[in-house]
């Protein structure tokens, strides 16, 4: 008989690790979220739409991805301000008395105790490097990686689709299940009801009975695990949207399902190259290492430095007098060859690094799209199949409980019908959870994550 294990693990069709995104949040992040509000205690209609909705704005792995555009928004103003004068206003005010001769100053005639006296200063100081080739390309590279932060933060959107529309279609596949298994329980209770009537008329042995039961049982204890594999993927269902644990909802939504032709596979990875969020992320982590490479090297080269004040300074306001001081400082590295080397060295790798990830990922988004299309290629001949064989098996099943009422056969053939009833149940419902988490993820493989309806079909 079709057993539970006949539905695909839906992780499976989740990536590994996001790709373009070492520094972004781990992809287990995507599973949990931050819970909004409180449970009531009514029951709540959950349509697709609006698990995306409670998805993109609770997910755990979105909210980190805002987090960490945030934190390289910081950096890059951090940068900037190495480029940027400092300007700092001070006040001073002094009382001082000294005692001359406890610093060895024993002088006849002359007093040994001054004081108290004091002064007040005011002054503005402006301190500004002038010429930081250095500072300046580290800037540039900050500009990149908040850029590529931003990028990763719109591609980790795309991420929270995949796996909210994976979660709700896992739910929607369990419902399917159950529905089939408590029709198959129905079936199994009248094929038994059927052999007792038939042992009791003495027109069939004992092991019809025997039979039928075991049938029956074995349904009634895979519905038992279809309904509780339900209860539990509506649990994680909630977690990735934020819905507290303890609020009821159905799915208002029923499985879609589209064919998906006319497919130009050059013209979708061309889309993909240029749509794909995660890749323009990696470009700008390049850029971003380009610029710390040129930054070492830009290490070598002179700074010019100017510090100057200007302020007013007397024993008080009214008989105080301007003062200033004006100095510029060149600085030139003279020998530091191997620490300067050593750090050209270590952004030279870190560029190679991100050369090979980019290259790596042009290839993988190709890979990703032709993937999808071959999936969801597959799946469709799935469920044209399966949709053939539960018809199929359906009718074959009903003309055995004809034969066997009729006395024509005994109830072997009625329970070879119902396990083939119930594997193209598998089947099919299987077929169309693979259909669309294949489109799902080619959504995800064109960067357009956020137009998921379009590659999953209308509303049904």
């Amino acid at each position: 008989m079709g057993t539970r294990t006949a539905l695909p693990v839906i992780a499976q069709q989740l990536p590994a690790q996001i790709p373009g995104q070492s520094a972004g949040p781990a992809t287990g992040s995507f599973q949990g979220s931050v819970t909004a509000g409180q449970a009531t205690g009514l029951t709540l209609d959950l349509s697709l739409d609006d698990a995306m909705q409670r998805g993109l704005k609770n997910n755990l792995g979105a909210i980190l991805s805002g987090t960490q555009t945030d934190a390289a928004r910081a950096q890059r103003l951090t940068q900037l301000q190495a480029l940027l004068p400092d300007v700092e206003f001070n006040a001073h005010e002094a009382v001082s008395q000294v005692d001359l001769a406890a610093q060895g100053l024993r002088i006849p005639g002359f007093p040994t105790i001054i004081g108290p006296f004091g002064y007040t200063d005011l002054r503005g100081s402006l301190t500004w490097s002038l010429l930081d080739l250095k500072s300046l390309r580290t800037y540039m590279a900050a500009k990149h990686q908040f850029t590529a932060a931003t990028l990763s933060e719109q591609d980790a959107r795309d991420m929270v689709v995949l796996t909210v529309g994976n979660a709700y279609m896992r739910v929607l596949a369990d419902e399917g299940l159950i529905e089939s298994y408590v029709a198959q329980v129905a079936t199994a209770k009248v094929s038994l009801d059927q052999a007792n009537a038939s042992h009791d008329a003495g027109t069939s042995p004992r092991l019809d009975v025997l039979r039928a039961q075991v049938d029956y049982q074995s349904l009634q204890q895979q519905l038992i695990v279809a309904q509780n594999a339900f209860e539990k993927d509506k649990l994680s269902l909630a977690r990735t949207i934020g819905l507290p644990l303890e609020q009821k909802f159905n799915l208002s939504d029923k499985e879609p399902y589209a064919a998906f032709d006319n497919i130009d596979v050059d013209a979708l990875i061309k889309q993909a190259h240029a749509d794909r969020k995660d890749l323009a992320s990696m470009v700008e982590q390049t850029a971003a290492a380009v610029e710390q490479r040129k930054a070492a090297t830009a290490d070598r080269y002179p700074t010019i430095k100017f510090d100057g004040d200007y302020g007013v300074i007397g024993p008080n306001l009214g008989s105080s007098h301007g003062t200033g001081n004006a100095a510029g400082t060149l600085s030139v590295p003279i020998f530091r060859e191997y620490g300067l080397r050593g750090e050209a060295e270590v952004a030279q790798s870190q560029l190679d690094t991100q050369n090979a990830q980019l290259s790596d990922l042009n290839a993988q988004v190709d890979a990703d799209v032709r993937d999808a299309l071959l999936d969801i290629e597959a799946a469709q001949k799935q469920v044209e199949v399966s949709r053939s064989s539960v018809d199929l098996a359906t009718e074959a099943l009903s003309e055995a409980q004809q034969r066997y009422v009729n006395g024509v056969d005994d109830n072997l053939a009625v329970s070879q019908a119902q396990r083939s009833v119930a594997q193209a149940n598998d089947q099919y419902v299987s077929s169309l959870y693979r259909n669309n988490v294949a489109k799902l993820s080619l959504a995800r493989a064109l960067g357009a994550g956020q137009d998921y309806r379009k590659y999953l079909g209308p509303k049904p």
